[in-house]
């Protein structure tokens, strides 16, 4: 008879009494298995598994294989070094409190979706000693979570590390007077309603400000009302857009008047237990607009003989941990933020200027503290070693990277000329090294440009760019990249705590998928064990220059895992690393600070080390920042969005050239390559046959012809609807439908949902 698994802890599970029970030819079910990993989140690892169940041997390639075949069911998937039960929590997760239960335990839903089911309901526990933290109805937290084995009641219970900022049922959106004198809230989220406000909730709002409301509840009739909260600008003022954003996002973007005294008051470092690297002609190449300088470099021909052709790189990053002190405000609202947010017209630092910008910037010719990284590389690109300094130096130059890269190629101005044959021309030398090493490690090479938005003046856009990608920029991100695992490889050899950057390889069930989709265009992928990055760039390789290149490149993208940080290693599958840390913007990330002060103290380098109790919150500390960092992200996106929508606002009916981005059952997402900008095509909108979705294809295709679209085809698309303060653009499909290869003619249920989609006679063209 199989034994049964307690979920208490991964010691009840190896006591002696309990392995003298254990038979000898004793296999756990797929259950008991199942189970165990669900109760056991932070002990899933396949070892960790054989331990529980006391099994050797046969047993232990048996349960390796059972584990695969639960994989590839779809029942589990690796995350990290560990298993986890798909759709399931994270041992620390984002929540958000919705309500009570009938004895008053406070519920909550996860953030971030975990898939396409209903997210699962978290019971909070809350201290009876009142030490910790105090939750109520509506507030966002980080959370410890723990599966429980109540079939009827909440699926986890939850214990509260943290809480965010104060959220209430307050929505954004502008205020607008219509021509009757009537006022109406303008949504700025897709999902939002109109809104009506009557006139004694105005609250001096006026026509175009960005207001805050409080919806009331929704009558029976005619759009629901709501009453207006705070006033937090106006459109019409420059920086508006990303003010939506930041609200929306709960960005905190104004410094408490405390952490702006605390950083007038930062006194500047001094050379007092510094090495004086002032003379070594240092140089910070950054885009052209940058503010704050983080990063300097320099580098020069190996002089040990044993090295031909060797390189000696060094890197300098500002030494942020000299001024801000674990626990201090500055440093409590530098974690809150996690991060800078950069978006077209504004950057929310995550310090104040006096420290950013000012006392921490590698300015030119100024005295700044630094830590400094030196490493040797062989001529092949191998790092034979490295070392940590905390020094004070005085950067030479400050360059933009057009400028430099101006020089090497035989255009040299006032200030690069005089440093041409001293400074950068030894960087490029490096970096041909650095890039025969790169080339060996193969990390993951996508090609998907990036899009610049440049404004105007009022804050409008301008135009959409895409910057030429130069050498100058790949030599500065070989260089951080090296830095970066330089720290990590130190921070390790100390066995001192770190946050990594960690990137987890494609689960099989996403390998598997991509599978089938090559399979739709020809290609094959072997099956079998993880892939690697260099399998990825062969595939990337056999359609660069094919019609179908840019489609591969996105369904690759999309089967990558997204990075993070934790206290836990797993390497960094996309640049193919077994340790990385980020250790070279320690300005805009509180990730790379944390780097700073464990290499301070474990080089014993002085003050503004990492305490013993900072150490022991890393993994509340990671859960926080990874979270800040995917908001920012959503934030930028959003922000885009916004201006994009706005300025094509007046071209309601043009036609455009559009790449499809997304496929789903309800239609297609189209991108217009010149702007970035993102839209949609309803399934109801698309003429002629009843559309079924292949998931596996990306496509939509017809049900009596066969013929559709799919992923990354070119379009000619025309521009029917958009609400510029939602973001959001409507298109209708000018473009035929094309013959699909391989698309499926067994339906089954998607083709019952997809007649259910399509609208009656004359809905072309309805918002959905």
């Amino acid at each position: 008879m199989a034994r049964r698994v307690s979920g208490r802890s991964h010691g009840d599970l190896r006591t002696a009494d309990t392995r003298a029970k254990v038979k000898d030819d004793y296999r756990p079910s797929r259950d008991e298995i199942l189970r165990y990993i669900a109760e056991n989140p932070d002990r899933s690892g396949k070892r960790d598994i054989a331990k529980a169940f006391a099994l050797r041997g046969e047993d232990r390639i048996w349960l390796k294989d059972v584990l695969r075949d639960l994989q590839d069911e779809g029942l589990l998937t690796k995350e990290r070094k560990r298993l986890a039960r798909v759709g399931a929590l994270p041992h620390v997760a984002v929540l958000d409190i919705f309500g009570r239960d009938a004895d008053g335990v406070l519920l909550a839903h996860p953030t971030e979706a975990l898939g396409n089911g209903e997210p699962p309901v978290i019971a909070i526990r809350v201290s009876r000693g009142g030490g910790g933290p105090t939750p109520g109805i509506g507030d966002r937290v980080l959370a410890k979570t723990f599966p429980t084995d109540d079939v009827t009641g909440p699926a986890y219970t939850g214990r509260v590390m943290k809480i965010f900022e104060k959220r209430t049922d307050a929505v954004l959106g502008v205020f607008r007077v219509l021509q009757d004198g009537t006022f109406r809230i303008e949504p700025v989220e897709r999902r939002q309603p109109e809104l009506v406000v009557d006139k004694e909730f105005q609250n001096g709002a006026k026509n175009g400000d960005l207001v805050e409301v409080e919806p009331a509840r929704a009558s029976r009739y005619g759009l629901p009302r709501a009453k207006v909260l705070a006033v937090l600008g106006s459109l019409t003022s420059e920086k508006a857009v990303s003010m939506i954003a930041i609200h929306a996002h709960d960005i905190p973007h104004i410094f408490p008047a405390d952490v702006i005294a605390e950083a007038e008051a930062v006194k500047p470092a001094t050379l007092a237990g510094r090495e004086d690297w002032r003379d070594l002609p240092l140089v910070t190449i950054d885009p052209a607009d940058a503010k704050d300088h983080d990063d300097a470099v320099f580098a020069l021909s190996d002089p040990d003989e044993k090295n031909p052709g060797g390189v000696v790189v060094t890197v300098a990053i500002a030494d942020v941990a000299a001024y801000i002190r674990y626990g201090a405000a500055l440093d409590r609202e530098a974690l809150k933020r996690g991060n800078s947010v950069y978006f077209p017209d504004r950057v929310v630092p995550m310090l104040p200027e006096r420290i950013s910008n000012d006392l921490c910037s590698l300015r030119e010719g100024q005295d700044r503290p630094a830590l400094a990284v030196r490493m040797t590389f062989s001529a092949d690109g191998r790092k034979l070693r490295h070392s940590f300094h905390r020094i004070m130096m005085k950067s030479a130059a400050k360059l933009a990277y057009p400028q430099a890269q101006a020089a090497i190629d035989g255009a040299p101005d006032d200030k690069t000329g005089p440093i041409l044959d001293t400074v950068l021309k030894p960087l490029w030398d490096a970096y041909a090294v650095l890039k025969r090493g790169r080339d060996t490690r193969q990390p993951l090479e996508l090609e998907l440009p990036e899009r610049k938005i440049l404004l105007k003046e009022d804050g409008t856009v301008d135009r959409v760019v895409v910057p030429e990608r130069l050498d100058a920029h790949k030599l500065i991100e070989e260089f951080m990249i090296q830095a970066n695992v330089a720290a990590a490889e130190t921070l390790e050899a100390k066995r001192q705590a770190l946050v990594y950057r960690i990137h987890d390889a494609p689960s099989l069930a996403k390998q598997e998928s991509l599978r089938e989709f090559l399979q739709t265009l020809g290609l094959s992928l072997a099956r079998g064990a993880q892939m690697r990055p260099n399998q990825f760039n062969g595939i990337l390789d056999r359609v660069r220059g094919a019609d179908h290149e840019g489609l591969v490149n996105e369904v690759v993208l999309r089967t990558q895992m997204q990075a993070e940080y934790s206290p836990s290693n797993i390497g960094h599958f996309g640049l193919n690393l077994r340790r990385y840390a980020h250790f070279t913007s320690p300005i805009r990330r509180y990730a790379d600070l944390i780097v700073h002060r464990g290499l301070i103290a474990a080089l014993g380098f002085g003050a503004g080390g990492l305490t013993q109790d900072e150490a022991e919150r890393l993994e509340e500390v990671s859960a926080l920042i990874s979270a800040t960092e995917r908001r920012a992200m959503a934030a930028e996106r959003d922000t885009v969005d916004r201006l994009i929508a706005a300025y094509l606002a007046e071209r309601v009916d043009d036609h455009f050239d559009a790449r499809i981005s997304g496929v789903t059952k309800s239609g297609l997402f189209v991108q217009l390559p010149q702007y970035g900008a993102d839209g949609f095509i309803p399934v109801s909108s698309l003429d002629g046959d009843y559309y079924i979705y292949d998931e596996t294809a990306r496509s939509l295709f017809g049900e009596r012809t066969g013929k559709g679209y799919q992923l990354a085809d070119r379009v000619e698309v025309r521009l029917i609807e958009v609400a510029p303060m939602a973001g959001a653009m409507r298109f209708e499909m000018l473009t035929d439908p094309k013959p699909l290869p391989g698309s499926k003619r067994s339906f089954h249920k998607a083709k019952g949902r997809a007649r259910a989609s399509q609208s009656r006679p004359g809905s072309r063209g309805r918002r959905r």
